[in-house]
């Protein structure tokens, strides 16, 4: 049986971490060590926290000092407090778990079991639902893009990529499984089963369309091709809140791109990743023309003129 280990940053978490403590000591195959590390939380995060590790000998508390900025840079650093309490486990799968998630009991054992089965898979999790928003159906990402709410690494691939890279802006769960992809592991979403995320993302301290915007942001500096954000843009524009999401999804990209914002990526891997999005993109086009092609054969074989 395949071991692991999970390490959750939290920041002012009270709210939902609970959902997400019961979530894993409900599971039928519960990691060898938990460590949920508060990142200078002004709530109850910690106490909560600590009334589980009591009773729960796997669960450890790190504390981190108070401070004001929320960013991701500070979440590497605090996944990267959590880490430093694993060195004398031995596990061959290490977790990134947010704290604003939950799961069925057997969710953690199916995706060990999907390690097991499969030597050259390097990151795994699932698509997520959030407020009816299927990742799976709603997301232009894919089954190969891994979701940061809870991901999954063979703790040799995480090592082979270096870890997270800490960009204040974001994107390190996007960089961590694209490069994973990039150097040869295999990166994989499976869809039989969902997490459920508790919080939009990227909303912890903004709204909606701040947040859309802010992703706009992202998208560029991570390195997104043009075409493909015009057609992101379009199918989020389907979406609701209809066209609002998608226009200041756009304006983020395109005030990001005013300023040449510098991209925290290499070259390299903005290549590899622009060429997995056109071949995606072509994949979907054609997916589309064979279905509009059997559409209108329907049509055609069931009109008056066809009998």
């Amino acid at each position: 049986m395949i071991k692991y280990a999970l390490i959750t940053p939290a920041r002012n978490e009270a709210t939902l971490i609970e959902k997400t403590i019961q979530s894993v000591v409900a599971q039928t195959q519960q990691p060898e060590r938990w460590v949920i590390v508060d990142d200078g939380s002004t709530d109850g995060t910690a106490q909560i926290v600590t009334n589980y590790a009591m009773r729960f000998p796997w669960i450890e508390l790190v504390r981190r000092p108070e401070h004001i900025e929320r960013s991701f840079a500070s979440k590497v650093h605090a996944f990267n407090a959590g880490l430093e309490r694993l060195q004398s486990v031995r596990i061959e799968v290490l977790g990134n778990l947010d704290a604003d998630v939950s799961f069925d009991p057997d969710y953690l054992k199916f995706l060990m079991r999907r390690f097991s089965e499969d030597p050259k898979l390097g990151v795994a999790g699932t698509p997520f639902l959030e407020n009816g928003y299927d990742s799976a159906k709603d997301s232009f990402e894919g089954e190969n893009h891994v979701a940061g709410g809870c991901q999954l690494f063979r703790y040799s691939c995480f090592r082979e990529i270096g870890g997270y890279v800490p960009n204040a802006a974001g994107g390190i769960d996007w960089i961590a499984v694209t490069t994973a992809r990039m150097i040869g592991w295999k990166t994989r979403s499976f869809s039989e089963m969902r997490f459920q995320h508790y919080r939009p993302l990227g909303t912890a301290e903004r709204g909606l369309l701040a947040a859309a915007f802010s992703y706009g942001e992202k998208d560029y500096y991570l390195g997104n091709s043009p075409i493909w954000e015009i057609f992101r843009v379009g199918y989020r524009m389907t979406k609701r809140p209809f066209l609002i999401e998608g226009q200041a999804l756009l304006c983020g990209y395109c005030w990001a791109a005013l300023r040449r914002i510098k991209r925290p990526v290499s070259r390299e891997l903005m290549r590899f990743h622009r060429r997995e999005q056109m071949k995606k993109l072509s994949a979907i086009l054609r997916s589309l023309v064979r279905f509009k092609k059997v559409d209108n054969f329907s049509l055609i074989a069931g009109s008056p003129q066809a009998r």
